[in-house]
């Protein structure tokens, strides 16, 4: 997978995808990221990407040049499955999106800022629009990471134990399990028999209640 991030701030983000499963996703071979700074895109001598609003609304606005001519270089050079914006008002992210998203080649994340960004972006140049949440941050470098975190992942070979990241929450619309490692017993407290018993199915029955029990009580939406 190809993911290319165009941002005002690289330093926020650049760093994020030199460590922990991203860092060996890359040394795999598995991800390739890019990231743009769009101030290099723009044609105004003193590197601005942002102007004052029409109709004289608050705040400053990305403008659409630079991120136009940003994503048409892109792909002059490469076919994209998807141009993703990163707003507070996108489709809610979600463990589903993340499994569709993982299967795709080519994706560019475009990071909101300012203001937001000349709307024409979003009617012309844009597929996608994601929010992780409904709040305001600063920028979408945050949701960027978060996007791509959920998505590379989900690649085949980037975690070792595949098997791991189809357990994880939300993937069947229920929380995971509780789980528990080395000592048995610590302080008094027991790891569950049923763990220490060896039995695979037995094992996996009580992992599937405790999931449904868990859900019911702290996520009950997912079962709707």
């Amino acid at each position: 997978m190809r993911i290319d991030i165009l941002t005002v701030l690289p330093e926020m983000i650049e760093p994020f995808f030199n460590c922990s499963i991203l860092k060996r996703a890359r040394d795999k071979g598995l991800l390739e990221v890019e990231i743009h700074n769009l101030r290099d895109y723009t044609t105004s001598r003193h590197r601005k990407v942002d102007d004052y609003p029409f109709g004289g609304e608050a705040g400053m606005v990305m403008q659409v040049q630079p991120i136009d001519n940003c994503i048409s270089q892109l792909k002059a050079q490469r076919d994209y499955d998807e141009v993703i914006f990163t707003s507070p008002d996108g489709k809610r992210f979600d463990q589903p999106m993340a499994n569709r998203l993982s299967m795709l080649e080519n994706v560019i994340i475009l990071c909101g800022h300012y203001k937001g960004v000349d709307y024409r972006v979003r009617e012309h140049l844009v597929t996608m629009e994601i929010s992780i949440g409904d709040y305001v941050l600063t920028g979408g470098e945050l949701p960027a990471a978060v996007i791509a975190d959920a998505m590379v992942r989900l690649i085949p070979g980037v975690i070792g134990d595949e098997q791991s990241a189809l357990s994880d929450s939300f993937q069947d619309n229920l929380l995971a399990p509780p789980v528990y490692s080395r000592p048995a017993e610590y302080n008094g407290w027991r790891v569950p028999d049923i763990l220490l018993s060896g039995h695979e199915a037995k094992i996996a029955e009580w992992r599937y209640e405790q999931a449904l029990e868990r859900t019911r009580r702290l996520r009950p939406d997912l079962l709707e």
